[in-house]
């Protein structure tokens, strides 16, 4: 009925919300989902993460022998494919870069260029470059150099052994939960979490169960009935900074989060990418510090803090474990870039790496601290808290606010953020919005979004 309607719409015409869609057919926002994915593959409409679903351009003709003006049949490949969705919901604002449309970014995942160390990336990239064996194979878990240097900033204990160099955190996570788990089976999660660790994670064909989260981070309790009331095996969780919600894991719990998952006997994968990006006092000591067991699966990356492009990320495992992981990612890829390794490697074991740390963690709190007051100010209805490191406000709407409505609207008069739904692994308990306080160019543009926010809310 869709494809139907579909197919008497203009190019351009944008489709129901899903809500809409789920009223009117009487489905599950699931099934909505699926169709939407299935129409998508079939090259019918286009999706916009925050900013809703469109009817695609139709096609010109393919070939001579294609009567002028119409479109290819794929509609075959839905059923070569099967059922299996991909699910990027969420991502594409952490992917894709801004584009030059006159858009202010309260969404992207990444530093704006201006807070990027480009002069230090630069030489780094030149110095490796000009390294003897620059371009020679290097081993298949990364440079010992490297490795030494995640391991000594990871934890006391940690050997080099330990580390396996990965390209990007996002790697690193896909390649964590293929090894901890078969498809079908359940990993808990904190909700609400990191979208595209959703995303690897269902790719992985895991069953993510939430567990939820108050201002001190995970309850431990509550871990401790999702491991009882599932067979999981693993808990995916981000104690220090973490994204969305900002919170830190107190102290007084990480021991106890250790002591849950060693009573289930199961990993935690613990995903540290956020911990550079204090904006003053460094958070806890990672879970994997405390552990005496090779319980902790850990995971960190260079990109957040230094580029986008800096695809450099490590895991850090032991025993079985981290033979099964380095056996997924020789799968994968065989090895990481040596050039990309190298210039890594320059980078942060120069003085001025520290030094870019303290200036990133500054500009993150000043720009914090404006985009809370902006909000105050413009939208005094919201409920936040000021994270102390991150890149991100979670916020509360109002009972009965649509984040997906209102982040289309907000698209639409120039000034993007991202809906709460994707970062919930289930039902989202209240409507929210991720705004991100470190893609925008200036202090200006934070509150001109603000401003763009509270015309496209009123």
């Amino acid at each position: 009925m869709l494809r139907t309607e579909i197919r008497r719409l203009a190019a351009g015409a944008r489709l129901p919300s899903t809500r809409e869609l789920t009223n009117r057919y009487r489905v599950s926002p699931v099934t909505v989902a699926r169709a939407i994915a299935t129409l998508v593959s079939e090259g019918l409409v286009v999706s916009r993460p925050g900013t809703g679903t469109f009817v695609a351009d139709r096609p010109a003709a393919r070939s001579a022998g294609q009567a002028p003006g119409r479109a290819s049949d794929l509609s075959w490949q839905s059923v070569a494919l099967g059922e299996r969705v991909f699910d990027t919901e969420g991502l594409s604002p952490l992917a894709d870069p801004p584009g030059d449309d006159g858009v202010i970014s309260l969404a992207s995942g990444y530093p704006h260029p201006a807070l990027m160390p480009a002069k230090a990336l630069a030489t780094a990239l030149s110095h490796a470059a000009h390294l003897p064996g620059a371009w020679d194979r290097p081993p298949a878990a990364g440079l010992a150099g490297l490795r030494g240097w995640f391991a000594a900033a990871a934890a006391a204990g940690i050997e080099p052994r330990d580390v396996l160099i990965t390209p990007g955190g996002q790697a690193a996570l896909s390649a964590a939960f293929r090894a901890l788990g078969r498809p079908g089976d359940a990993l808990l999660a904190e909700s609400p979490t990191y979208p595209g660790a959703l995303a690897a994670a269902r790719l992985a064909g895991l069953r993510v169960l939430p567990v939820p989260v108050d201002e001190q981070g995970v309850v431990p309790a509550l871990l401790a009935d999702a491991f009882a009331r599932s067979s999981a095996r693993a808990f995916y969780c981000q104690p220090s900074f973490h994204n969305p919600a900002g919170t830190v894991l107190a102290a007084s719990r990480r021991a106890e989060v250790l002591s849950v998952a060693r009573a289930a006997g199961a990993f935690v994968v613990e995903d540290d990418a956020c911990r550079v990006l204090s904006h003053g006092a460094p958070p806890p000591p990672p879970l994997l510090a405390g552990d005496d067991d090779g319980r902790v699966v850990y995971l960190t990356s260079l990109t957040k803090a230094a580029s986008p492009s800096l695809r450099i990320g490590a895991l850090i495992a032991r025993g079985p474990v981290a033979a099964r992981l380095s056996a997924t990612r020789a799968i994968d890829d065989l090895f990481v870039a040596r050039p990309l390794q190298e210039a890594a490697l320059d980078l942060v074991t120069r003085p001025l790496w520290r030094r870019h740390l303290r200036d990133l963690g500054a500009h993150l709190r000043q720009r914090a601290h404006t985009l809370s007051s902006a909000l105050r100010a413009g939208l005094p209805d919201l409920e936040f808290t000021t994270p102390s490191g991150g890149m991100h406000l979670w916020v509360r709407l109002p009972a009965g606010a649509d984040d997906v409505e209102l982040a289309a609207s907000a698209r639409r008069i120039g000034v993007a953020v991202m809906p709460g739904r994707p970062f919930f692994p289930a039902e989202a308990p209240a409507p929210f919005l991720r705004m991100t306080f470190s893609a925008a160019a200036s202090d200006a543009d934070l509150r001109e979004g603000v401003s763009r926010l509270a015309a496209a809310a009123g």
